[in-house]
């Protein structure tokens, strides 16, 4: 039972704190509930679906289809989540205005919820789709359904109550930082899932590791423990990464940074000339 329920919380743990980043991310949002459930409805439908069809997947590929189908589904949630993280350089602001003024009713772009629904659902797919793999080979392997029965339950209650933990802990953040702080944990959460893309691309054998142990800090902190873990799936950590890992991360890390500042600069520059009038018209108002 306790290794059953190790499995499902350690999955269920790495899909929940990425929608908890999600949800934080888009707060005062209109219809984000919505979003996020249905993205979670579909992950789970096509977790059950991949499952099904998972020899054939297999077969397909020539025995790498787990592999490269994690790698597909991480690198579009990169991308989905690079899109949101870049659009909200530029009506973050915006939104922290119309909630300080409104307090509710904030009127958020669809396009960005509906990219953000996908990365929820990208998340939930996958990692539900290896819990039951996982399972089914459990099973296979001797588990009783005592353990499956017991263990499943109770990794899924611990593991959502750590997302729903992180959640209500970034809920406290002060809202003239909010949006910044969450973009930032966006895009450094987005470097973390290329970098592990890249290393299913390299077990697949689909891209050269460019050294398969760039360092080693398992001394200090191992992948197979909790903390581990944790920063494994919210910043990519590995204790023995490969070169190509590292290289996956720190190109996110500076592409994402890089659209944010430039989509900033080009927003400020579009608000100067307006507030410039402004002035003016004040200036004259006054003169009059």
């Amino acid at each position: 039972m306790l290794g059953v329920a190790l499995l499902v919380f350690r999955e269920v743990l790495e899909a929940a704190l990425i929608v908890t980043i999600v949800a934080a991310a888009t707060r005062g949002v209109v219809g984000r509930a919505r979003f996020i459930g249905g993205g979670i409805g579909l992950g789970v439908i096509g977790a059950i679906l991949v499952a099904l069809f998972a020899g054939v997947i297999e077969e397909a590929v020539g025995g790498s289809g787990q592999e490269l189908f994690n790698a597909c589904v991480l690198l579009a949630a990169v991308l989905m989540i690079g899109w949101h993280v870049i659009w909200m350089s530029s009506h973050g602001r915006e939104l922290v205005q119309q909630m300080q003024s409104v307090g509710h009713a904030v009127k958020a772009g669809s396009s960005s919820l509906a990219m953000l629904l996908a990365v929820v659902a990208l998340a939930v797919l996958r990692e539900g789709s290896e819990i039951v793999l996982f399972l089914y080979g459990m099973a296979a392997g001797g588990a009783g359904r005592v353990d499956l029965l017991l263990g499943v339950p109770l990794g899924l209650a611990g593991g959502t109550a750590v997302g729903f933990a992180l959640y209500f802990g970034l809920l406290r953040i002060p809202m003239r930082y909010f949006f910044n702080a969450t973009n930032w944990m966006l895009v450094v959460l987005a470097s973390g899932l290329a970098a592990t893309a890249a290393g299913f691309l390299i077990q697949a054998d689909l891209l050269p590791a460019w050294g398969n142990q760039f360092w080693d800090s398992s001394w200090l902190l191992a992948n197979g423990s909790l903390l581990g873990q944790t920063l494994h799936i919210l910043t990519g950590y590995e204790a023995r990464p490969a070169g190509m890992q590292l290289v996956f991360w720190l190109a996110t890390f500076v592409i994402l940074v890089t659209g944010m500042r430039l989509m900033a600069a080009r927003m400020s520059a579009q608000h100067k000339p307006a507030r410039t009038a402004a002035s003016v018209t004040v200036t004259a108002a006054h003169g009059a």
